[in-house]
């Protein structure tokens, strides 16, 4: 996965605080759903509490696999951020009904505001993350 999708995807929906729970109930740093979790546990044959959503190391690694099993599924970033975001079965919806097409020129047709402007806004961090840190970051030792 990439490191700078992954750290943006984190910057935007809990602005890297691991305790956040936003009012629709998604938890910790990549604001993941509880059945989403429960879903995602389940392929991975790992038992997941809600509480182990706030720690970051659990939350990163289920998020992460999450979006990985989006962009396999879809055929662009933009459509994966925005099923990450706005729900897959309404980007498949929007892909089957010619709402939307998936790419980044034509964002401006997705239906969601709230998810239009997120594919945005992670694509951005994800290329000021790239341009801040062109090395890439490394793991830190503890």
């Amino acid at each position: 996965m990439d490191w700078a999708l992954i750290a943006a995807v984190i910057q935007v929906e809990s602005g890297f605080s691991p305790q956040v729970v936003s009012k629709k109930g998604a938890v910790g740093l990549m604001q993941i759903m509880p059945e989403t979790a429960q879903w995602v546990g389940a392929r991975l044959g790992e038992q997941v509490d809600r509480e182990d959503l706030l720690d970051p190391e659990v939350n990163i690694h289920l998020g992460t696999y999450y979006l990985r099993y989006l962009l396999d599924r879809f055929a662009s970033e933009e459509l994966a951020l925005a099923a990450y975001n706005g729900g897959p079965a309404n980007v498949a919806r929007w892909l089957e009904e010619g709402i939307w097409d998936g790419s980044y020129e034509n964002s401006h047709r997705i239906p969601f505001a709230e998810t239009r402007s997120y594919v945005r806004k992670v694509l951005m961090m994800r290329r000021l993350y790239r341009y801040i840190y062109p090395e890439g970051i490394q793991e830190l030792e503890h």
